[in-house]
């Protein structure tokens, strides 16, 4: 029996095996069967019925040493089963288009044909006859695995609109005959910066997740930081590669303190800084100080706010007009109602609650921020330290409204009743 084969004792929790395979594996899964099916509804449906069969067959077999190679041998022969009873009927309807060097011979599990693949599947996703919604719906259901209705709340619309979504994207893709492969080298540069905005949501989706029982999706969070890493790879002197895997390296270096031993949120002042990622924190230095010798990109700015939080041995230390600074430089190469807001509250922890307030006032009114819970929890909080209870109690109230992540009410609820408490 191979390691591939044998499996561990069957009485290993199957569920929570299946659930971390979804959660780490579905990317490489689906795209590995995209590569042979040539169809991306019909590559959904036979991952999914993997992942079904192996809920069935690792209860008694146990589960495979190595689950995302079982999971895509599965659904690799469910695609080509269906392809083969289907095939009158498929020959009529537009496909994928895949080179020929794609769809050459069997990678016999190869890791890095599989990142191909997965990379192969992004750029598919991201390709620029898709609108910048549709190509971020694309890889948050194809690429991360959120369903429908994650993504639907992902983007506050309805689950059946989002569907609908969705569908139009996967059959432009077909009808258009947009070829499921990585750009020729001298073609990257002007299709990567939209790779690169999705890579990004991904990561912020994963490092807070807008849904659900926990604060971080690490396998998002993971996957970005993967999938960055090979851009880099393909485009080593491509300054906005490399400063979004320094933003986004420097950012998860805090990872092991965002969170108390009872799950409870830790604020940024809060975290034991000496648990941080010492040798992420280093690398995406050196990414961050690479980036910087070409033309400042948004996404190296923001590397640079995050390194100087890590520069910065207490939250006392912290260089706050530097970083105001900064969101200055951020707010001319990326002109967006979040970057004013963390802008505002930089202010505040500059010049005092007062001032933070002030910077904040202009953003009540943008309808960009009208559901952004941030903007709320951030007067609450400035109002907090004024000691303006009432106030800080309707935006406190105003945020949990918001915010849908459990760990994040649990923290607001938790701020609300010191609050209330004042007004007993």
């Amino acid at each position: 029996m191979t390691e591939h084969e044998r499996g561990s004792a069957p009485d290993v929790d199957v569920n929570e095996a299946i659930a971390q395979a979804h959660r780490r594996e579905w990317a490489r899964v689906l795209a590995a069967t995209v590569r042979v099916v040539r169809d991306l509804d019909l590559a959904e449906e036979c991952a999914q019925d993997a992942y079904a069969q192996a809920l069935r067959t690792w209860a008694v077999s146990g589960v495979p040493a190595r689950p995302g190679a079982w999971l895509t041998t599965v659904a690799r022969n469910r695609g080509k089963d269906m392809l083969r009873r289907e095939s009158v009927f498929r020959s009529a309807l537009p496909s994928l288009v895949v080179d020929d060097a794609v769809a050459g011979p069997e990678d016999q599990g190869d890791p890095s044909a599989i990142d191909d693949d997965r990379l192969r599947l992004i750029f598919t996703c991201c390709h620029p006859a898709l609108s910048r919604d549709a190509q971020v719906a694309l890889t948050l259901r194809l690429v991360c695995g959120l369903s429908t209705a994650e993504v639907a709340r992902a983007f506050l619309v309805q689950e059946s609109a989002m569907a609908a979504r969705i569908t139009r994207a996967k059959k432009k893709i077909s009808t258009a005959r947009i070829p499921y492969r990585v750009p020729a080298r001298t073609d990257l540069p002007e299709r990567v910066s939209a790779v690169l905005d999705v890579v990004h949501l991904v990561f912020t989706t994963g490092h807070t997740a807008p849904v659900g029982a926990q604060l971080v999706r690490q396998d998002l969070v993971d996957g970005a930081i993967h999938l960055a890493r090979t851009l880099y790879q393909l485009l080593p002197g491509d300054g906005q590669t490399a400063g979004l895997l320094a933003l986004m390296l420097l950012t998860d270096a805090r990872r092991n303190t965002r969170l108390s031993g009872t799950g409870r949120l830790v604020l940024l002042a809060d975290q034991d800084r000496t648990r941080w990622d010492t040798r992420q924190i280093a690398e995406g230095t050196a990414l961050l100080a690479e980036s910087l010798r070409r033309p400042p990109t948004r996404y190296a700015v923001q590397a640079a706010i995050a390194a100087v939080h890590a520069e910065a041995a207490t939250w006392e230390d912290t260089d706050w007009a530097e970083i105001v600074g900064l969101y200055d430089v951020l707010r001319g190469l990326w002109p967006s109602p979040v970057v004013e807001l963390n802008r505002a509250v930089a202010i505040g922890l500059r010049d005092g609650p007062q001032a933070g307030l002030a910077a904040l006032a202009p953003l009540l009114d943008e309808p960009a921020l009208a559901t952004y819970g941030y903007l709320s929890a951030a007067r609450a909080d400035f109002l907090r330290r004024l000691g303006r209870w009432q106030e800080a109690a309707g935006a406190y109230e105003e945020a949990l409204t918001m915010t849908d992540n459990h760990v994040e009410r649990a923290f607001l609820t938790g701020r609300l009743d010191e609050v209330r408490a004042h007004l007993a």
